[in-house]
């Protein structure tokens, strides 16, 4: 019988970070992270994957027994809800502020349960700062790791810790969830008129379902069998006295559209190219690590003016644009659009796509033939292995000899020759490095990795 994954519950006194380290490790934002105390108050659960294996996580409201906010009980108990049916504990501290009475209380109560705690010692951004988490052996808890949870900063490592000696279930299959397809762009430049082409074209039953905002409507398509759910974020129309709401409001939108996204159609108006404001929305969708689609719409209107021009103004905009599939339509018309949705598809399944240790080690093999690392101050970088740690995003860790050894000119060098090997076309990559010491943690605990 198959188990069940293991909960890892996340706690700790108001405003340490515990919602930030939450939306970190499930790759989402699904907590709301403000500075300010009370925000939240239920337990919220979620999937997340560690090299492969599945997790399930707990965020828990801040534990304070003298806090007078509204809702302070119903946050407590849903705390120790949390506590009592977590199989390990993650303790958050404020690095930078030092250990408090309250940390205190909290890990006395987490002490008693007799349960894996690890403290995660939050706003730790670099190495150098590693000596704060000294501060906090006052609380008792003898397993800590300084972290980042807004940068990401050993938050792999933190749950590495957490699992030791944690019996770890495969990801079980589940019911197969629609690709979710959002359309972006800022406004104007043809988003509904894209919508409406494709619901109509593809001739499905149209049922339009409340979406998670005002704003937004979920239109569920079906495509060769493969179903589709639109998130169609058009809808707010710009007036001369409402310019500053209007942008904050097309902000959340696009937002929340790309956090609920698997694929993302990035569109924009060929004949004005990439403004400041869709250079972010790329960025934008190269850090949440989605997959992403190029439309140019209005190409019927354009003039004297030749794709590949276009293509190079937007490339050296924004980089990541360079490996994404790219198609110069008309949304009124439908000029091109038949290759759309296969396109879609594609990119998805790119974003999907595991490649075994045995082949990555090979391609390092033959990279490293073809260009040799530099050598800094008499050391040369050895790069021991490759392994891919997850899917969608697509994420990899590079085991080398001195981490500081890898240049950035190196680096992307690896990558663009990852990407004319494996292709990953629309696909974000990220390639994180480990040092020799943590290869062989790793190796320990992840023989089969």
């Amino acid at each position: 019988m198959q188990k069940r994954p293991p909960k890892i519950a996340i706690v700790g006194r108001p405003n340490v970070g515990k919602s930030a380290l939450f939306n970190r490790i499930c790759q989402r934002r699904i907590a709301i992270v403000e500075d300010i105390e009370g925000i939240t108050r239920d337990r919220l659960v979620a999937q997340a994957e560690l090299f492969g294996r599945q997790l399930e996580m707990i965020d828990t409201g801040g534990i304070d027994s003298k806090s007078r906010l509204p809702f302070h009980e119903e946050v407590r108990l849903q705390t120790l809800r949390a506590i009592d049916e977590a199989d390990v504990l993650v303790m958050v501290v404020d690095g930078m502020g030092g250990p408090t009475a309250l940390d205190q209380e909290v890990a006395s109560l987490l002490l008693r349960q007799e349960k894996p705690i690890v403290l995660a010692v939050n706003k730790i951004d670099s190495i150098e700062q590693k000596y704060q988490v000294h501060q906090f052996h006052s609380l008792g808890i003898k397993q800590m790791v300084p972290i980042s949870a807004t940068h990401g900063f050993q938050v792999v490592e933190l749950l590495e810790e957490a699992l030791k000696g944690v019996d770890l279930a495969p990801v079980r299959a589940v019911k197969t969830k629609p690709l979710h397809l959002a359309i972006l762009g800022r406004p104007n430049v043809g988003k509904s008129t894209l919508v409406n082409y494709i619901t109509d074209e593809q001739r499905c039953a149209v049922s339009p379902i409340a979406g998670t905002t005002r704003d937004s409507i979920d239109i569920p398509i079906e495509v060769n069998g493969k179903e589709i759910l639109l998130i169609d974020t058009a809808g707010v129309r710009r007036k001369k006295s409402e310019h500053d709401v209007v942008d904050k409001f097309a902000a959340i939108r696009t937002e929340r559209a790309l956090d609920r996204a698997d694929v993302v159609i990035l569109l924009l108006d060929a004949q004005e190219g990439i403004t400041a404001q869709e250079k972010k929305i790329a960025q934008d969708i190269e850090a949440e690590g989605k997959g992403c689609i190029l439309l140019f719409n209005k190409w019927d209107l354009v003039k004297g003016f030749r794709m590949e021009h276009c293509l190079q103004g937007i490339q050296q905009e924004a980089s990541f644009l360079e490996h994404c599939p790219t198609l110069f339509v008309s949304a009124l018309t439908g000029r091109n659009l038949e290759k759309l949705m296969d396109l879609v598809i594609g990119v998805e399944q790119e974003c999907k796509r595991r490649i075994t240790t045995g082949q990555l080690n090979k391609f390092v093999e033959k990279a490293l033939q073809k260009y040799h690392p530099p050598m800094i101050k008499g050391k040369r970088l050895r790069i021991y292995y490759l392994t891919q740690v997850s899917v969608h995003p697509c994420r990899f860790l590079l085991f080398v000899n001195h981490p500081d050894l890898m240049t950035e000119t190196y680096k992307k060098y690896l990558i663009n020759q990852f990407r004319e090997e494996y292709g990953f076309k629309g696909a974000p990559l990220f390639f994180s490095l480990k040092g020799k010491k943590e290869q062989e943690e790793h190796e320990r605990l992840h023989p089969h990795s």
